[in-house]
């Protein structure tokens, strides 16, 4: 039997879910490998040989270390490509570009504004940090533009880079989740018709179900 592959880090954060996702997808037996960012594991010498950054996740897959979760999950895709989900990474070298075209699209114009708020209101609160208002109204109208691009695309194609869930929707997952379910901004999504079809939809999928039990404290 195939050794697992291992994923370190908590299913709380945000690129941590993303990995989980993707295997869980993929259909990928996976071993889930805390690291104690309190404690700070994480900048241990023996973590950061696995994840120079000293950031989470880092991955393990046959003894071979990889670390950001977009690459690692378009590996997982193309390794893995003939079980689970096999359209995830798309098929052919068009698929894969739409695919690719909206993955940087979250990484580059959707993901920074998110992340922010994403800290500022569901975390900050938790940890006992002062929320900075500035970077949120900033953030908030940054994401506002971005969401208005993705009602557009959205009202012509079932998911961003077509009438396929693929791994441009599921990198999507993680921050929407929080904004959604975590903090009063889920209005940016759900009362936009298309985003917020869009958003219930991939929300719902088995996969992503599974991975918001794992958020939940023991």
């Amino acid at each position: 039997m195939a050794t697992p592959v291992k994923v370190y880090g908590p299913p709380i954060s945000t690129a941590v879910s993303r990995v989980l996702a993707c295997l869980l997808e993929k259909e990928v037996p996976y071993q889930l490998i805390p690291v104690n960012m309190a404690k700070g594991e994480h900048k241990k010498p023996k973590f950061l040989k696995i994840q120079p950054f000293g950031q989470v996740p880092a991955f393990e897959d046959d003894g071979f270390a990889l670390f950001e979760s977009r690459s690692i999950c378009r590996y997982i895709c193309d390794k893995y490509a003939k079980q689970g989900n096999k359209g995830l990474y798309g098929d052919n070298p068009l698929a894969k570009a739409s695919i690719d075209q909206w993955l940087e699209a979250e990484g580059q114009s959707f993901s920074p504004p998110s992340s922010v708020l994403v800290f500022q209101l569901a975390f900050a609160p938790r940890m006992k940090l002062k929320q900075d208002q500035v970077a949120i109204r900033q953030n908030e109208e940054k994401l506002k533009k971005v969401l208005d691009v993705y009602e557009e695309r959205l009202s012509e194609s079932r998911f961003l880079a077509g009438d396929e869930f693929t791994l441009a929707d599921l990198s999507h997952l993680p921050n929407t989740h929080y904004l959604v379910d975590a903090t009063d901004r889920g209005e940016l999504f759900t009362e936009r018709d298309n985003v917020g079809r869009w958003w219930s939809e991939i929300s719902s999928r088995e996969s992503w179900k599974k991975v918001v039990e794992m958020q939940k404290p023991a």
